[in-house]
């Protein structure tokens, strides 16, 4: 390596070390005994028996790996299966499978952006997508989170021919809603194409007989020819790749425009079987949406009462959100970072945001609610980390 090259990556790294933003892969090993309030497996498939086994046939029956790309030989009746099983549970017409949900996101982006279409974009947007905009060469403005207002206002001086509004239905650090129906009003005021990420509502929300299905599923929004969803397979799915839904029209130009569906190799078929399984289970198992929200709300309610009982600096109020993600601020980086490790320590393993990852600027913990836990699980994770939050100045 150079030695300019060199040099610098010393310096990135001295500024990483002083800032407390050191990060390190954290194995897990496959019995261990964590209470689990970090993952995204929200519902509690991942290591279900019936997407296990799924998965398992389909790497017996069709090899480890896709082979190719999904143009040339790497789609399989699988993938079909899954896109059309997918699209059905999520209310929409039609369903493409990428191999991960960061690139569906850059995929459907790049194909719809250039310098044609304007990108106004919610400022608490995933990676992936800001990823999206930047490589779509389109003119995209930021607005205020949740802020309709000022998306229209950004809309009405446009000056392209075409509008992408892009937002998340549940946001993946603070887990709060996107106000999704006044978004598509502003869509179809504005002739606008609404992209909805779906990642972390897509078997956790949606209310009667569309429990789990989605914030989509079973309202306006569903298969509106000015709404596009996108999706992971890799969080309440418990299984790993990525969705793009919307019309016929939008597939078949993904197909021959989006670069990271055409030049990617295709999701390998153990993960599509394991995938169509649990959207079957979602499907048919309602409940377990039920149970993230009833396990949410006992988590919001523990965690409130040790925070409001422990007479530290962080904030207090720790309200019961749409979703799986509840989060605590804390008042540093290094006060995140030590909490975290704290409470893994002790058995529980937590999520830990720091700059850049959280939108805000603001350190949190992050915890997630998953329809597998018990009530002693939720009631051991809150008294550990009263002791520790105990412990903070």
């Amino acid at each position: 390596m150079s030695a300019s090259m060199t040099q610098w990556l010393q310096r990135q790294a001295a500024v990483r070390d002083r800032r407390g933003l050191v990060r390190h892969p954290l194995p897990r090993a496959a019995d261990e005994q964590f209470i689990d309030l970090a993952s995204n497996d929200y519902l509690g498939l991942a290591a279900d028996p019936r997407v296990a086994q799924a998965a398992a046939a389909a790497a017996s029956l069709w090899g480890a790996g896709a082979t190719s790309s999904r143009l040339v030989a790497g789609t399989t009746r699988l993938h079909l299966d899954l896109e059309q099983e997918l699209a059905t549970l999520a209310g929409m017409e039609t369903a493409l499978v990428f191999s991960s949900g960061y690139l569906a996101n850059i995929g459907v982006i790049t194909a719809l952006g250039g310098p044609g279409t304007l990108i106004v974009a919610d400022e608490h947007c995933h990676a992936s997508m800001i990823d999206g905009f930047r490589l779509s060469r389109s003119r995209t403005e930021s607005f205020t989170h949740n802020s309709v207002a000022e998306a229209g206002r950004l809309l009405a001086d446009r000056r392209e021919p075409r509008a992408l509004i892009a937002v998340e239905s549940l946001y993946s650090v603070l887990g709060d809603e996107a106000p999704l129906p006044a978004l598509l009003a502003l869509a179809e005021e504005y002739d606008a194409m609404l992209l909805i990420d779906e990642a972390h509502s897509l078997g956790v929300t949606g209310t009667g007989t569309f429990q789990g299905r989605g914030s989509v599923a079973g309202t306006a929004l569903a298969g509106h020819p000015n709404v596009i969803v996108t999706a992971t397979l890799s969080k309440a799915l418990g299984s790993q790749g990525g969705a793009i839904l919307g019309s016929p029209l939008l597939r078949e130009h993904l197909i021959n425009r989006a670069r990271s569906f055409i030049f990617d190799t295709g999701l390998a078929p153990a993960s599509a079987a394991a995938a169509l399984a649990a959207v079957r289970i979602i499907r048919d198992e309602p409940w377990r949406a039920g149970s993230v929200h009833s396990n949410a709300a006992a988590l919001a309610d523990g965690l409130t009462a040790v925070l409001a009982a422990g007479g530290t600096t962080v904030d207090l109020s720790v309200e019961q959100t749409a979703g799986a993600v509840q989060s605590i601020a804390m008042p540093s980086a290094e006060s995140a970072l030590a909490a975290a490790a704290a409470a893994r320590t002790a058995g529980v393993r937590i999520g830990c945001f720091r700059p850049p990852s959280v939108p805000d600027g603001i350190s949190r913990l992050r915890l997630t609610a998953r329809a597998t836990l018990t009530p002693e699980e939720i009631e051991d994770s809150c008294a550990v980390l009263r002791s520790i939050l105990e412990e903070l100045p």
